[in-house]
């Protein structure tokens, strides 16, 4: 059944807007910086210092070797862009058994929450928001605003992925291509947060990696949130009894024992997650383990705190 709450009481507020709402609300309690403070001012150039003005963006470092007072001039936006991107293919939809549940959630609901998390901290920032939705091609794709229409169809937007009974079913993925579209699509430079499990048509990974750099090449800071099941996609982790594998983007079928290719597979999938990780830290790219065994507020809620903590 589609997900659903009694809106007798919160009538303003969709199920997942509220679900976002007591989240964040409770993390950012006391603090009094955003996570993401800082992103928007970016330097520009040097200007002369004209008298009578404030000292305080003078380049002292410049007067030091110049003999000349030279103000540091900015790029200063307002607010914020951030695009928030979804892989939406079949496998994000993995495990099966597991339903849209904040507690124990899919690859595509830990997404979901995550991103309807961050969709509330932008909107109380008053910063702007796009969404992006992708499979094989971009499904869906919102340019960045701020006002209460725009956000609350987001909200509307995700929640249709929640409810999207037939996704788990022969939608490919084609994160490369999408990517480079999305770093094209986006023409200011924005803060983009990308949720996938970033199992690709292309088994090195290479052509994802480089859409990455596109973006970054483009000025963008980019977020990354590996999704994934640890237990099983990760560790290969499934009692040693015959099982009956279906590629869920594929639709292909292999019937084994787990241990007849765990070791391989463990291997192949270490060699990509250090293929990841190096790439991301050579990108400058922010890599977030998101093992969604663990709920997403164990993943979300900690790392919002440490952006905080960094700037």
């Amino acid at each position: 059944m589609p997900i659903n709450i009694d809106q007798s009481r919160f009538d303003e507020f969709s199920p997942l807007e509220l679900l976002a709402r007591q989240v964040v609300e409770g993390f950012i309690t006391g603090l009094h910086k955003s996570p993401f403070h800082g992103f928007s001012v970016e330097f520009a150039e040097h200007r002369l210092y004209n008298q009578g003005e404030s000292v305080r963006n003078i380049d002292w470092k410049l007067y030091g070797r110049t003999d000349r007072l030279y103000v540091k001039r900015y790029e200063e936006e307002t607010n914020l862009r951030c695009q928030l991107v979804i892989d939406a293919s079949s496998s994000m939809y993995f495990p099966l058994e597991k339903k849209a549940n904040p507690e124990s959630p899919d690859k595509i609901s830990f997404s979901v929450y995550a991103a309807a998390a961050l969709l509330h901290l932008l909107r109380r920032q008053r910063d702007a928001a796009g969404l992006t939705v992708f499979t094989n091609e971009v499904k869906l794709h919102t340019g960045a605003h701020s006002n209460l229409v725009h956000m609350k169809r987001l909200y509307t937007e995700l929640e249709k992925l929640l409810n999207n009974k037939e996704a788990h079913s022969g939608q490919t993925t084609s994160a490369a291509s999408t990517l480079h579209q999305i770093a094209e699509n986006i023409h200011k430079r924005s803060l983009v947060v990308v949720f996938s499990d970033m199992l690709d048509e292309d088994p090195e990974g290479n052509e994802v990696f480089n859409a990455l750099q596109h973006l970054k090449h483009n000025k963008h800071e980019v977020i990354l949130f590996h999704v994934a099941d640890k237990q099983f996609e990760i560790d290969f982790d499934f009692e040693n009894k015959p099982y009956r594998f279906i590629d869920m983007e594929t639709r292909e079928e292999i019937k084994i024992r787990p241990h007849e290719l765990r070791e391989g597979y463990r291997e192949r999938m270490k060699a990509f997650t250090q293929e990841l990780n190096l790439r991301c830290a050579q990108y400058h790219i922010d890599l977030v383990r998101a093992d969604i065994n663990l709920g997403y507020k164990q993943i979300l809620l900690p790392y919002l705190l440490k952006r905080v903590k960094m700037h």
